[in-house]
């Protein structure tokens, strides 16, 4: 099967296109390193020629909710359009569990994403996941302020991308997966258990042997969020998917003790 992969070179997008590969399936990696702007629609069609389904894991990175609201508008737009020209049967588009929850900002923005895609001529499933392990790491960078970072005492159920890629895979490849029930609730997956982001956070620095300290606090991109984050406004519904790594056993196999062991002494002595 030919499917074309929007963010293909994203945390979530590179998996995908390597398990999509990995089960045989002609893959086309769309991003702008690969000639291909969802933004500006150049080299879409061409992308899209022959392609029976569409997984979108597009994302931009700015968290002003306007500037991702015009990205995802445009991106869906030009996907849509395209992709119904192409004779493409169904797009898998990731998103973000808790969403509709949000007042603005990115997640107010995702929902605009969400309900432009199903407005479109191609079916869509929208699979919603919780936050990435992957993404603990880029948090503390973001809220970092010399050797302290800030980050809000959030409630999530953090899961691997590639747990997600693989869901999106499946979404791609099952002509059954588009489009959703009426009525259905959005599809959602996340990891097999609950955390304080903050206390993932710390697991973090304390396993990379970084010389930094974590605190409870808005950051510039993820501000206090109305007491939302703490609520947890962005846990998964009983309805979802869960599914390992656990964070603990993600930071095994990206961060193993021996490796962190030996970066310590560097990093402390860099105090």
């Amino acid at each position: 099967m030919r499917i074309a992969v929007a963010g293909a070179t994203g945390r979530v997008g590179r998996h995908v296109v390597e398990l999509l590969e990995g089960e045989g399936h002609d893959v086309v990696p769309i991003s702008r390193s690969h000639g291909v702007d969802v933004v500006t629609g150049e080299g879409l069609a061409h992308a899209l020629a022959g392609a029976e389904a569409i997984v979108d894991a597009s994302s931009t990175a700015t968290s002003d909710e306007k500037t991702a609201t015009d990205f995802f508008l445009a991106a869906t737009h030009n996907l849509q359009r395209t992709a119904a020209s192409a004779g493409v049967r169904r797009i898998g588009v990731v998103s973000i569990i808790g969403i509709e929850r949000f007042p603005s900002g990115y997640l107010k923005a995702k929902v605009s994403h969400e309900k432009a895609m199903l407005a479109g001529p191609v079916p869509v499933r929208i699979l919603r996941a919780a936050q990435f392990h992957e993404f603990v790491a880029p948090l503390v960078d973001w809220g970092r302020d010399g050797q302290i970072s800030r980050l809000p005492k959030m409630k999530t159920q953090l899961v691997a991308a590639r747990t997600v890629a693989q869901a999106l895979a499946d979404l791609a490849t099952d002509p059954r997966s588009a489009p959703a029930p009426a009525g259905a609730p959005p599809l959602e997956i996340a990891g097999p258990r609950p955390e304080i982001l903050l206390d993932a956070a710390r697991r973090l620095v304390a396993r990379r042997g970084d010389a930094i300290r974590v605190e409870e606090g808005p950051s510039a991109a993820y501000p206090d969020g109305d007491g939302l984050y703490a609520s947890g406004a962005l846990l998964p519904g009983p309805g979802a998917t869960l599914a390992g790594p656990t964070f603990d056993e993600w930071l095994d196999e990206e961060y193993p003790r021996e490796r962190s062991a030996s970066v310590r002494p560097e990093a402390s002595s860099s105090r």
